[in-house]
């Protein structure tokens, strides 16, 4: 492999991330096949590092800030995702929503105690690159800075530390969205509307399976975001969007494909009824 971009170890994944959620319909298998491609490519992209190494302290710069910590971000998002989703102890009811209100507390707390009340994590959210140089270049780590005593235990020619500080943003960041939609998916509506009481008319009136279809239709046409948006982010927020839940949309999809007559029957009805429409207006 060569050193390759941001945007490009993003589609990588993107591209994996679909093939997965094709061939598989439960989450678990899903997070079990991801968790397993993620960590062979951080395998393999170590072994490159260490033979090649890098051109200049720019590419280090933005491989430690930026590459690394996709991968391992997505590595440990999945494998928390395996974790959390083979211990749950039932499908519905309070135990199910305990569970899940259980596991987001206990993300809370180490989001807090780990990350948050940092220096560095100021550093890296206010977009600062002054120190760069400091953060993501191997052998700057200063110990006199009271780090966690996991430093010891890192792979000194592939970690500069801070790499993994930034992964473990990302990966609780992907946790977080995934524990509000298991325990309510009208509870993260607020956050991302900036004005939540103008859209509470909006909601979504034929069937979940209608919706589904339509997600996967907008996803596999490439139309949002160019194709490098993955299905459950597109899902999260349709779920948003129209204040419906739609479970595991993988499974239905798999139903979809077996289906009697036409797959396509929410699209096929959009079509005609635009069409008459259409005919209306002539």
């Amino acid at each position: 492999m060569s050193m390759k971009s941001l945007n490009a170890i993003i589609s990588e994944i993107r591209r994996k991330e679909d093939k997965v959620s094709l061939e598989t319909s439960h989450l678990i298998d899903e997070a079990s096949q991801m968790t397993l491609y993620l960590k062979e490519l951080l395998h393999t992209t170590r072994e490159y590092v260490l033979k090649e190494g890098f051109k200049n302290e720019a590419e280090e710069i933005e491989f430690f800030r930026n590459i690394k910590p996709q991968i391992l971000g997505q590595l440990i998002y999945y494998n928390k995702l395996f974790r959390i989703e083979t211990a749950c102890p039932v499908k519905n009811g309070k135990m199910y929503q305990k569970f899940f209100t259980s596991q987001l507390q206990l993300l809370k707390q180490e989001f807090k105690e780990d990350i948050c009340e940092s220096h560095f994590y100021r550093y890296y959210r206010s977009g600062r690159n002054d120190r760069d140089d400091e953060y993501f270049t191997r052998g700057k780590i200063n110990y006199k800075d009271g780090l966690n005593s996991y430093v010891f235990e890192i792979d000194h020619q592939f970690s500069t530390y801070y790499d993994s500080k930034v992964a473990r943003i990302i990966a609780n960041e992907l946790i977080y969205s995934y524990l509000i939609t298991k325990i309510n998916p009208d509870d993260s509506y607020g956050s991302l509307m900036q004005n939540p009481d103008s859209a509470k008319e909006i909601f979504w009136t034929d069937s979940k399976n209608a919706l589904i279809e339509l997600i996967y239709a907008l996803h596999a046409s490439g139309v949002i975001s160019h194709g490098k948006i993955g299905i459950r982010k597109m899902t999260l927020v349709f779920q948003i969007l129209f204040r419906v839940p739609l479970g595991d949309v993988h499974h239905s999809f798999h139903r979809m494909k077996d289906r009697a007559g036409t797959r396509t029957s929410f699209l096929d009805h959009l079509k005609l009824s635009l069409e008459q429409y259409m005919d209306k207006e002539l």
